[in-house]
Formats: C-alpha cells, structure tokens, sequence
C-alpha cells in the first residue's frame, strides 16, 4: 500500500467519523445549514471552491484505480468532491436546492447518509491504520 493511501484513507476515515458523530449530534443544525448553504449563491461559490480544491488535489496526487479496495475508495472520494464543487460552482440556488433537498431528500435521508459516512469513516480509518505504508528504496545518488 502506497503511503499516500494509508496517509489519505486515515485522515478522510477520522473527517467522516468525526463529522458523521457532530452530525448524529445536531441534526437540525445540520439540516438547517445545509438548506441555507443551497439557496445562497455566495455560499455556493465559496463551498465549490474548497471542494473544487480539495477533489483535484486528491485526485492529482492519489488516481489509484487499482490494488485493492481502499486506494480505489480514496480515489472515488476524490472525483466525488471534484465533481460535488464543480456541482456548487454551476448550479443556481435554486437548482442546488431541487437537487440536494428534492432530488436526494437530504432532510428525510438525513441518518442513512451519517450512517453511510460513518461506516465509510469507519472501514477507511479502520484500512489506513492496519496497513502499513510500504516503503520505496532510495533512489541511488548520482555521485
């Protein structure tokens, strides 16, 4: 296993369980702010640009299509928050707000989607801390 993937799966695997326990925690704030985050276009923008961000930088630095299940979940994760900020940046509220509170019924769904974020936290945290990273040889000096 790389150690960009055993880096990678241990620090999403901590966000999800940590952001999926403070959501079980507060479901109406939650609820509610995501309802005000897709009907306000600043926030849009502002969330599709830190998400745009953080998708190609996984995806420049870890697009592992192979060995095993965990590098290709990282790599998933990454191409799904490239295409979730590339969604806030195009989107209008009003088709972000269709989409996210009629399309996928965000607030009636709300415990399956914690509970799928705190299994996946759970088996990325679980895959990043039994795996050790392998280590590469040095690469020879050119003396």
């Amino acid at each position: 296993m790389s150690p960009r993937t055993t880096f990678l799966s241990r620090l999403l695997g901590l966000y999800f369980l940590l952001v999926a326990l403070a959501m079980f925690l507060h479901k109406q704030v939650i609820v509610d702010t995501v309802v005000a985050l897709v009907h306000s276009a600043p926030l849009l923008f502002f969330f599709g640009i830190v998400a745009l961000l953080a998708g190609l930088a996984m995806i420049l630095s870890h697009n592992i299509w192979t060995g095993g299940a965990l590098p290709v979940i990282v790599t998933l994760l990454g191409w799904m928050a490239t295409l979730k900020g590339l969604l806030f940046l195009l989107l209008t509220p009003n088709a972000a707000a269709g989409f996210y509170l009629g399309t996928l019924h965000y607030a009636q769904f709300f415990y399956f989607y914690v509970t799928f974020c705190l299994i996946l936290g759970a088996y990325l945290t679980y895959g990043g801390f039994k795996t050790k990273p392998s280590r590469r040889p040095p690469a020879p000096s050119k003396e």
